[in-house]
């Protein structure tokens, strides 16, 4: 069973979007809002989408004991959205209605999705309120930046329901792998070591593929989605992790608890990765940046001309960012590079594995059908000693950056 709690804020509407991706995949959901929650959607709402009792207070079938059994019964804990004041009870273990007092008797992963103005998520009570919640083993994930309540913008806006819907998913595997495996901790919970074990971490991850300019409507490009990099940043915030993701023309919605960083050209890609990577403790080069581009841009539409049209570019090379970071990589922080090949992968991959210093590089085998825009990839890791660590075969994106990131816990360990 998944308990959904819904604190008092205007985003608890979108709460409905993510109790109904909960139950079409098959899961039993019970709604606990908190009373505030209940001026912003009713009861009746929630019981009809749920197909289960609504309370709010322990007061309501007290013969159950509904604020014991609700928190041993569950399996996923994740309120959205938490405010300020429901991170705060939390924080500080305070009991006051059905909702707080499951969070307290819960004994399974707790996901956090936080929502309230800029100010109130940056004040200083909040900030150690959420770093108390991250230590004790809960997921609490970065609110997305946008539009707010009235005409304001900036973080502190809900993160998309499909992507919390998508962190919850990826923490009830790692829970029921730690489940199987017999590695709750001491105090009955499969959060702690197991689901949150990036807790206290910050990573990067670059996705995407970069596109450099030719003319104003050209551009050399390659066939990158960017979905393999999201899928790391999107694992990594489901393991607790503060990520930052740099995304080089990726359609994709904003992976949640994860800041987005935009970019479209290579030496984009270049300054922001290394601005990013400054204090990291992990840095993953999903991204496919351009090798080359265009000596000279022109300013105007390249025209075709005369009766057998050629054109010849001039092309020069681009930085190599993996390299870069590997130089100047300081004590105890891992770079992961990838290689993606279409021959020769094993040979091109030690090649890069020197030359970019890495700890961990990943060759695939790409082409117009293969990885690029696909859900599954196939892989093999290589560690810096070029031993084969890891070989994956048409594996869920999200499955193989889980692979990935636990060989790189085991190395910042």
């Amino acid at each position: 069973m998944i308990v959904l709690g819904v604190s008092g804020g205007i985003a608890a509407y979108k709460a409905c979007e993510l109790l109904r991706l909960f139950t079409e995949s098959g899961h039993q959901v019970r709604v606990v809002p908190t009373a505030a929650a209940l001026r912003f959607v009713g009861e009746p709402t929630w019981a009809a989408l749920s197909g289960q009792p609504v309370a709010d207070q322990v007061w309501a079938d007290a013969h159950e004991v509904p604020h014991v059994r609700l928190g041993r019964e569950a399996s996923l804990v994740v309120v959205a959205p938490a405010t300020a004041d429901l991170l705060a009870k939390a924080a500080h273990g305070r009991a006051d209605d059905l909702l707080t007092n499951t969070l307290l008797t819960a004994r399974c992963p707790i996901v956090y999705a936080p929502a309230m103005h800029t100010e109130m998520w940056q004040h200083p009570a909040t900030v150690a309120n959420v770093a108390t919640l991250r230590r004790r083993g809960a997921i609490v994930l970065e609110p997305a930046s946008g539009r707010l309540t009235g005409v304001d913008t900036g973080k502190g806006r809900l993160p998309d329901p499909a992507e919390i819907f998508a962190v919850a998913r990826r923490v009830l595997i790692r829970a029921e792998a730690g489940a199987r495996a017999g590695g709750a901790d001491q105090a009955g919970t499969a959060a702690g070591p197991l689901v949150a074990d990036l807790a206290g971490r910050y990573v990067v991850v670059t996705a995407g593929g970069t596109r450099e300019p030719l003319d104003p409507v050209r551009f050399l490009g390659n066939r990158s989605s960017g979905k393999q990099g999201y899928a790391f940043a999107r694992v990594a915030a489901a393991r607790g992790a503060r990520v930052t993701l740099v995304a080089a023309n990726v359609g994709l919605p904003d992976p949640a608890g994860v800041d987005v960083i935009r970019v479209g050209t290579t030496e984009e890609l270049r300054k922001a990765t290394l601005d990013a990577a400054s204090g990291a403790d992990a840095v993953v080069m999903a991204a496919a940046p351009a090798d080359f581009r265009p000596a000279s841009y022109s300013s105007t539409k390249i025209k075709k001309a005369g009766t057998e049209p050629r054109l010849t570019l001039d092309l020069v090379a681009t930085p190599d960012i993996a390299a870069e970071l590997g130089a100047r990589k300081p004590p105890g922080q891992l770079l992961v590079a990838f290689a993606a090949e279409t021959h020769d992968g094993r040979a091109n991959a030690m090649d890069k594995l020197a030359r970019k210093r890495a700890d961990l590089i990943v060759l695939n085998e790409v082409g117009p059908t293969k990885a690029f825009g696909t859900e599954e990839n196939s892989v093999t890791v290589f560690g810096a000693d070029g031993a084969t660590l890891l070989e994956l075969t048409d594996t869920p994106k999200e499955d193989l950056a889980d692979a990935v990131w636990d060989l790189v816990v085991s190395r910042l360990r």
